[in-house]
């Protein structure tokens, strides 16, 4: 095992480095000028080339793009990923304020999809064909056709304008002293619609997967044996159905950090997404790079925690 992880990490490194190089090529490519995100437009008209042409010196954008991209390179290797072209501190200071949120917000709709996609996806095998079957399918169809904005903006209404029950934004009251029911209840509706978003996916994995166990010789000798039905299903048909599902959550977590985006913005979550919509609208190349270096490690890590994993769920399965 020890030997696989590190080889995966080796290969990791090239893709890592491909990725980020790419990305900045795109940006250094993207129309507009950066000096006047730097100084601002109504400053630029009044500056003269001369002048402009220091404050692009000033900030290295007088170099060809592989000799930026290979000072960027240097400095993120040691954490030092520049200021950004907005806000204050360093971009690393940043990052460090906003990814404790996006991981909790992340955490709780993942633990909120399984517990709800796993059991639907069961529920829906076992009662194959069935008014059950279709109406838990028309739920799962229903969760992956609307879109996260759509139902984030319905949750406003009825939870917050309506009823009343739910804060509408933040991951706090503000100038509240911190509670843990507080911060549960600004949670709710960010971390549900990321998990029902994809617990219609996982159940719709869950189900398939399960069908095509079932039809197992191993699971009709169990049956013959006498065996008590939930010991059938839960040890021996879900258990040898856990291995495709596991691929699916592994390459869903990529999505769930891109659906956070969309949901932090809408509740203005103080985490990642919402970091990487406000740079991405004032054109902040270096946050917008500090973002994705830690995107690319994000996915990079969950592939490896997926592999892993499929030594977990199926002890067949050795690496050497």
């Amino acid at each position: 095992m020890t030997k696989y992880l590190v080889q995966r990490m080796l290969i990791s490194i090239p893709i890592f480095f491909a990725v980020t190089f790419m990305v900045y090529g795109l940006y250094a490519l993207s129309p507009g000028d950066p000096v006047m995100n730097i100084i601002g437009y109504e400053a630029m008209l009044y500056m003269s080339d001369t002048q402009i042409e220091e404050v692009r010196v000033q900030y290295g954008l007088d170099k060809p793009v592989y000799v930026r991209y290979a000072s960027w390179l240097g400095k993120a290797v040691q954490a030092d990923l520049g200021y950004p072209m907005k806000g204050k501190g360093t971009v690393v200071d940043n990052l460090k304020e906003r990814i404790p949120p996006t991981l909790l917000l992340m955490g709780t709709s993942i633990l909120l999809a399984l517990l709800i996609g796993i059991p639907m996806g069961i529920i829906m095998a076992m009662k194959q064909y069935s008014f059950t079957d279709y109406l838990l399918t028309i739920v799962a169809f229903a969760n992956l056709s609307m879109p996260s904005f759509f139902i984030g903006l319905g949750f406003i209404y009825i939870f917050a304008l309506k009823l009343d029950i739910l804060p509408t934004y933040g991951m706090m009251t503000i100038g509240a002293p911190f509670s843990l029911w507080d911060r549960i209840q600004h949670l709710i509706m960010p971390a549900t619609i990321l998990g029902v978003l994809h617990a219609g996916q996982w159940a719709r994995y869950t189900r398939a997967s399960m069908l095509e166990v079932m039809r197992s010789d191993y699971v009709t000798v169990a049956r013959a044996k006498g065996l008590r039905e939930r010991a059938v299903v839960f040890k021996h048909i879900f258990r040898n159905a856990l291995l495709p599902l596991v691929t699916i959550v592994g390459l869903s977590l990529p999505q769930l950090l891109g659906g956070a985006v969309i949901v932090e913005t809408i509740f203005q979550w103080p985490g990642f997404g919402m970091l990487g919509y406000k740079s991405t609208t004032t054109r902040d190349y270096p946050m917008l790079m500090g973002i994705l270096l830690v995107s690319a490690m994000m996915i990079l890590i969950s592939n490896l925690i997926t592999d892993v994993a499929y030594a977990l769920v199926d002890p067949r399965i050795r690496y050497d």
